[in-house]
């Protein structure tokens, strides 16, 4: 298994500020997030029988697992190691874990093409936990917007922030009679204006 614990990249994805150095992924860490609580729910009523309670080795480390790796010291990689060995028999907690942190390290790591190949094989493995498997195919579905923002290191995020700002403006007046009125209410609020050229502007 080709899979690395360690990883260098963090944070949420989905917008991208090439002018402070800071390139999110397309794809929300959420995804895979996702698929280690699906797990860790599931091997906790698979071994105990009901659902999480706050005794169970499972429920206690349930933030530490969706923690990246490197924000983790090391009382509480202590603590996480510890418990999975003791709710977690077979180890597929353990496994989806180490899952969750390979796909947050897909972006840090230079032959991106390679990479998600190996990463979308080794995740297909009928060996695989169930979710670690549907997280593969999620990656297999979205391989080439992976791949495409690592060569440009730009998304939809700043588009997506804007259309969020116009929906404010409408939902603020709770629709808008005249497009005009709408267009400068959304261009005034979302638009970025220059106010201090205001006063340089002669009115007509």
């Amino acid at each position: 298994m080709r899979w690395k614990p360690h990883v260098r990249f963090g944070g949420r994805a989905g917008e991208t500020d090439l002018s402070r150095g800071r390139h999110r992924a397309p794809v929300r860490s959420h995804h895979a997030n996702a698929k280690l609580d699906e797990a860790r729910r599931r091997v906790q009523n698979e071994t105990l029988g009901h659902r999480g309670r706050k005794s169970d080795p499972l429920y206690r480390i349930r933030r530490l697992l969706t923690k990246a790796d490197e924000r983790l010291e090391e009382h509480g990689r202590e603590r996480l190691v510890g418990l999975l060995r003791a709710g977690d028999p077979r180890g597929e907690v353990a496994t989806t874990w180490q899952a969750k942190e390979a796909v947050r390290e897909l972006y840090a790591h230079a032959d991106e093409t390679t990479r998600i190949e190996h990463l979308i094989i080794d995740m297909a493995d009928r060996d695989q936990p169930i979710e670690v498997r549907s997280l593969g195919r999620t990656l297999a579905r979205w391989k080439d917007q992976i791949v495409a923002w690592h060569r440009s290191h730009v998304s939809n995020g700043p588009t997506e922030a804007a259309n969020n700002l116009i929906k404010r403006v409408k939902r603020a007046a709770f629709g808008f009679t005249s497009f005009r009125n709408f267009r400068v209410r959304a261009l005034l609020y979302a638009g970025k204006p220059n106010w201090s050229l205001l006063e340089t502007i002669a009115p007509v």
